[in-house]
């Protein structure tokens, strides 16, 4: 059968992914953002003759990172602003529309990564949309106005202390905006309002959702005014805390322009290529990775998040949602119980052997003691990098997303919380964790793709796909309606979250949920470093 669309920049062709869903690939939402376009907000794409192959994904946003089962970047792939949708088909009324936003700490990941097929949430009745958007420099790299002198004379020049003119130059146009991979998603957003329904897509039924750092953009987008109105609802699993302000987005600017050889000016950044600012990041990485003593990034070096105070994002995503910037909005949030084993397993964490290492740790973040000494409590006789993981995961995932269902719930808006906590025993006798991107797979229902048998640890059994078919109809039911199978968030106790975990695991290998109290004064977001 001959599965075509039409939409509003020309005919594509998709496939059948399974007998019942079709899917179409790599349709551009937005013109390659590079040349004139480079450091600028999306531009609309140039529409095309005859029916284009939607057979492939599009290619990966500028990124070093090689990731298991999907493509790597090319210096040269410019097309990089691709949607992917998954339809069932045949379909009859509009369905509920579910737009994916993958994570990466803003620095690498894509569409195509086979935890995100969208095949299985199709077939519940959702459309579902997966899309690739600027990373790194290019998405998230703080660009100073070409007229403010305190930038331009090299990378040891003053931080200008005119960030509200640059904020006015920005909304003016005179320079380049902030947080460019936020408007590229809203862009998308703006793609699947136009031309959803030419897949069976209810344009006024749409939820955005997102893991990690794609969660965080979700946060983001429920309060960006650019935004609103085009989503009805939210997901975002394991958001992540840290922020920067325009001052430390400035002076990360001028450490990666150091290292690419080029002054931190539009124009001296624009003569660097993609390339040479990925691999001037990777630099600047590397060396907060082997200084013990370079502060908080030296724990886990993420040079990018996203700015606040600029015009695409005046304020923190806690405070607009308290004041109830996204009422509307209905909130599922979730975070895994043990988040930050994962990043120590692959290696990209400071690994932490002395208590006296996690009160520097603490030092580095402005942590109160009591926070260090609860965690060390509730973990008698634990080796010392099992407390640090459980209190950074927490730190930057854990109660995060709390605060995020605490503000939604004090704004008017309604949330709701679960926590994911799937563990076992794996076959040669290691622990099989509920780590960070574990609950991804089971949410889209994709188990049993051998490239996701680390994130998961092994090959799953019954008890994990019964776990999946009950996530998977979760998502499902919280995009159709609203609701996800259990109660609204309400106060601010853990009592209202519901616990995802498999049938057959025994209550006392759950992890308790940690005393949040511990946390009460710590402010959240995150600003870093």
């Amino acid at each position: 059968m001959d599965d075509v669309f039409e939409t509003t920049n020309g005919a594509v062709r998709g496939f059948r992914a399974a007998e019942d869903v079709v899917a179409a690939l790599g349709i551009p939402y937005a013109a390659p953002p590079f040349g004139a376009a480079r450091f600028r907000a999306p531009r609309p794409a140039t529409p095309w003759r005859g029916v284009r192959d939607g057979t492939a994904f599009g290619p990966v946003a500028p990124q070093s990172a090689e990731l298991p089962g999907a493509p790597s970047w090319r210096p040269g792939d410019e097309d990089v602003l691709t949607v992917n949708v998954w339809t069932p088909t045949p379909a009859t009324d509009p369905l509920p529309v579910l737009v994916w936003i993958h994570g990466g700490a803003y620095t690498f990941g894509s569409s195509a990564q086979p935890d995100f097929d969208g095949t299985a949430l199709a077939r519940t009745g959702l459309v579902v949309v997966t899309l690739n958007y600027r990373l790194g420099f290019e998405g998230f790299g703080h660009v100073p106005a070409a007229s403010r002198s305190g930038f331009g004379s090299g990378p040891d020049a003053p931080v200008s202390a005119d960030f509200e003119a640059d904020a006015e130059a920005e909304s003016d146009g005179t320079a380049p905006p902030d947080n460019r991979g936020l408007l590229d998603l809203i862009a998308a957003l703006r793609w699947v309002r136009d031309d959803i329904g030419a897949f069976g897509g209810d344009p006024g039924n749409v939820t955005l959702a997102g893991q990690s750092s794609g969660a965080t953009a979700v946060a983001c987008l429920m309060v960006m005014e650019q935004a609103r109105g085009l989503f009805r609802r939210a997901i975002a699993h394991s958001p992540v805390s840290p922020f920067h302000t325009r001052e430390i987005a400035a002076s990360t600017t001028r450490e990666i322009a150091a290292a690419a050889g080029c002054e931190a000016t539009p124009a001296g950044l624009a003569s660097a290529t993609p390339q040479a600012l990925v691999a001037a990041s990777d630099q600047v990485v590397d060396a907060y990775r082997h200084d013990p003593s370079s502060g908080s990034r030296h724990y886990d070096p993420s040079l990018f998040a996203p700015v606040l105070g600029g015009a695409t994002l005046p304020v923190d995503p806690l405070t607009a949602l308290a004041a109830g910037a996204a009422r509307d909005v209905d909130l599922l949030l979730c975070h895994t119980t043990e988040e930050y084993w994962l990043l120590d397993a692959v290696g990209s964490c400071a690994k932490l052997t002395t208590h006296a290492r996690i009160d520097r740790f603490a030092e580095d973040f402005g942590l109160a003691g009591d926070v260090v000494e609860g965690y060390r409590s509730a973990r008698p006789g634990a080796p010392v990098r099992d407390v640090h993981l459980a209190l950074f995961g927490d730190l930057l995932f854990g109660e995060f997303t709390h605060r995020l269902a605490e503000a939604h719930a004090t704004g008017g808006g309604r949330a709701h919380l679960s926590v994911f906590d799937r563990r076992r025993g794996g076959a040669d006798r290691t622990p099989v964790r509920a780590w960070h991107c574990a609950d991804i797979p089971f949410a889209f229902g994709n188990l049993d793709d051998d490239r996701l048998s680390f994130l998961i640890g092994g090959a799953p059994g019954p008890e994990d796909h019964e776990l999946a078919h009950r996530m998977v109809r979760a998502w499902s039911g919280f995009a159709a309606t609203g609701d996800p199978g259990w109660a609204p968030f309400a106060g601010t106790t853990t009592r209202t979250a519901h616990v995802w975990t498999t049938a057959d695991q025994p209550a006392a290998d759950r992890r308790p949920v940690p005393d949040r109290a511990l946390w009460a004064t710590t402010d959240f977001p995150v600003l870093r470093p």
